[in-house]
């Protein structure tokens, strides 16, 4: 089969198209004929040796993808070769064939589109179990999303504004903001131009945001978290921008609290809420109050192209390569 192979740690460029050996279905697995997958940027880290596990080489980089279902292994009960399927992988996504556990598998919906299955569940499942049982966001209550015509950012646009929060998005550009306002921001903060502390103080009329959601980090850090009020919740959600200290009296005097929002928590430890996040995604997604972009397709043999799309920040919504 074709895959795009890593054998040594670096930049994406360090990656090549290459004939392998396909992969097999293991106990409790899935093998998936892949039709799409989207690029992370937790895959470039991971590529570059920096993410918080190590494939032995030569792997293929791909956290996620979509196809229909090849064969199952010994045990996998619920999926049958031939149905339509999305899933989290551990990687190897960029293939003609990749492997899941089955607990990481879950039914396409009807209707949905491969590119959209693809790149669904790392942004819109990591965006809605932080919102949902970390943030504790409900109607009524002011959202901050930070990066947020990004591939995450926008998908925690879509779910805040869907949850009845009124979302503040904030973007290094109008066009960016742009993108958020169509799906579902209420107001936008360009803090390539303006004062974030400032506008938010002006539109929350001084009483600061409930929750920030924040991808990006960096110098935005620390403008985000003064402008959580009282009992705020900062989700942090990435470091593209560089990786802040947290001054921990900043969150005594206001009773606020900083958590670090990991998947991976919830499909290993609490896979019960994820279950539940999942179904109200879907029930989403069918209503049409979410409305995934996809932004850049890219062909298996032009992967490192799109990484390289997302690594230099270049994109809005998801970045996907297709896998025919």
């Amino acid at each position: 089969m074709r895959a795009i192979i890593c054998r040594e740690w670096g930049e994406p460029s360090v990656l090549k198209l290459e004939d392998v050996a396909p992969p097999t279905a293991g106990p409790g697995q899935v093998l998936l004929n892949v039709k799409a997958a989207s690029v992370n940027f937790a895959d470039i880290v991971m590529v570059q040796g920096n993410y918080q596990t190590k494939p032995s080489f030569p792997f293929a980089p791909g956290l996620e993808g979509a196809g229909t279902v090849a064969a199952v292994g010994a045990g996998v009960t619920g999926f049958a070769v031939g149905d339509r399927v999305l899933a989290k992988l551990a990687y190897g996504g960029f293939a003609d064939q990749a492997v899941a556990r089955a607990q990481d598998c879950h039914s396409v919906p009807q209707g949905m589109p491969w590119d959209v299955a693809g790149s669904f569940y790392v942004a819109y499942v990591s965006s809605h179990v932080a919102l949902r049982w970390q943030g504790e966001v409900q109607a009524g209550q002011t959202l901050l999303v930070l990066g947020a015509s990004g591939g995450t950012g926008l998908t925690a646009v879509e779910i805040g504004k869907a949850m009845g929060a009124t979302v503040i998005a904030g973007a290094s550009s109008a066009d960016k903001l742009e993108v958020a306002k169509a799906h579902g921001a209420d107001h936008g903060i360009n803090y390539g131009d303006e004062d974030l502390k400032a506008r938010i103080a002006d539109l929350t009329k001084g009483e600061g945001i409930d929750v920030v959601f924040d991808p990006v980090g960096g110098d935005l850090f620390d403008p985000a978290l003064s402008s959580l009020g009282w009992g705020g919740r900062y989700l942090i959600f990435g470091f593209v921008g560089g990786i802040p200290k947290i001054p921990a009296n900043r969150l005594l005097v206001k009773h606020r609290s900083a958590m670090g929002c990991s998947l991976r928590y919830f499909t290993d430890k609490a896979p019960e809420k994820l279950a539940i996040s999942m179904a109200e995604l879907f029930a989403m997604y069918a209503a049409g109050k979410i409305k995934p972009l996809v932004s850049e397709t890219y062909p298996l043999e032009q992967a490192v192209e799109a990484m390289e799309t997302l690594r230099q920040r270049k994109a809005t919504g998801r970045v996907v390569v297709t896998v025919s």
